[in-house]
């Protein structure tokens, strides 16, 4: 099979979809025109579709022959974001961008779906194509609590992300923790009310919330090695307080904790319980109470060595002007770290910015664009990796 000729006759198609998926952006669990479109092109590729989650989509590919269930996976939310950018494309959505990429991954994944299914006749095993909504915020999670992972069993997972601090033409491929685990947190400190006159009569909850915010930092200088374990601690809001006079009831904080450990969370070394214990003690220093909750939140995303090693395979056979890859992680967080939690799972970055066409802006800016020549190479990686690792598994030849 010449994966790059049947790659080459569907890319305009794939171009196409992601130029009216970013044109028609949709927020979490509202991505009702972009559920049905993509049902639709899956449903004329004579694929069996169901709705999941609710606005995801999941389409089965049946092989020829029996073998493993390899999930691939492309999120479908966009952003709270006025887009910027000038492309004839723009979001005709007020206040709603496609900032991140997900209009290329669904395109990528449809076009991936297409070449796939032309030859599914040679295959032994079953493709999942996941469509998943809402992935800013605990999408996959959902997908999973509904069975995503079942009705054929998964046997490992596979999904891609366009990445604009990455020149066009390379690919991020790393072994082990690639992406941080994530939690957003609000921190409620609570004291007592009072005069700022009599401050001794009172129990102050600002000075208490600004020695933890100041406290938390010794974790990531003093605690943990930034090599081996890196962590982030991040104070994004503080709220607090009427008039100048006064000492308020409470102060809430929030902010997010980036973590690239793989400690269960039981662990009393893990960056979050660390972050619980300097929170504990500080307020109880200050004689305040305080209420801390993670409103969402996924683990570190970790690549499966033997998968990596698989997708390395599926590039080295690509022609020789193919991506240049090499390692890459980052601080960033992605849920697709749920699936990674359970299966072996592989995440490719595909290098998508390039200065000379205006991409050269980070993921979540409102100008955020990207060299759409990589729609093309992160379909032919998609493709040539799911075909090696059905190759590689007993009886895939």
């Amino acid at each position: 099979m010449n994966v790059a000729e049947h790659v080459d006759a569907c890319i305009e198609e794939v171009l196409a979809l992601r130029q009216d998926f970013h044109r028609h952006p949709e927020l979490g669990l509202q991505e009702f025109r972009t559920r049905d479109k993509v049902a639709a092109y899956l449903q004329r590729l004579d694929l069996e579709v169901r709705q999941i989650a609710p606005t995801g989509v999941v389409a089965t590919m049946q092989g020829a022959r029996q073998g493993p269930t390899l999930l691939m996976r492309a999120d479908m939310d966009a952003l709270p974001i006025q887009e910027q950018s000038g492309v004839p494309f723009s979001s005709v959505n007020r206040g709603v961008m496609h900032a991140c990429g997900h209009d290329a991954h669904m395109a990528m994944l449809l076009g991936t779906a297409k070449v796939l299914t032309g030859c599914r006749n040679r295959m032994a095993g079953s493709v999942k194509f996941v469509f998943e909504p809402n992935e800013e915020n605990a999408g996959a999670l959902m997908m999973i609590r509904e069975g995503v992972l079942e009705s054929p069993t998964v046997d490992a997972c596979l999904g891609a992300h366009v990445w604009t601090p990455l020149e066009f033409g390379k690919v991020g491929l790393t072994a082990g923790p690639v992406m941080a685990g994530m939690k957003h947190f609000e921190l409620v400190v609570k004291g007592r009310g009072g005069h700022t006159a009599a401050p001794e009569t009172a129990i102050d909850p600002i000075l208490a919330a600004s020695d933890v915010v100041q406290g938390v930092q010794l974790i990531q200088t003093r605690e943990l090695d930034p090599l081996k374990e890196p962590a982030l601690f991040m104070f994004a809001t503080i709220h607090g307080g009427a008039a100048a006079n006064i000492i308020p009831e409470e102060v809430v904080l929030t902010g997010t904790m980036r973590f690239m450990s793989i400690r269960s969370e039981d662990d009393p070394e893990h960056p979050r319980r660390r972050f619980e214990r300097i929170v504990e003690h500080t307020c109880r220093a200050h004689r305040a109470e305080y209420r801390l909750s993670y409103p969402c939140g996924q683990p570190a995303l970790v690549n499966d060595p033997g998968l990596v090693a698989c997708a390395r395979a599926a590039l080295a056979a690509m022609q020789a002007d193919g991506p240049e890859f090499g390692p890459l992680v980052t601080m960033a967080g992605e849920d697709f770290s749920e699936f990674s939690l359970r299966k072996p799972s592989v995440f490719i970055f595909l290098g998508a910015g390039n200065a000379r066409k205006g991409a050269s802006f980070p993921h979540h800016n409102p100008r955020f664009v990207i060299d759409e020549d990589v729609l093309r190479l992160g379909v032919e990686i998609q493709v040539r990796t799911a075909l090696q690792y059905f190759a590689s598994r007993p009886g895939g030849r």
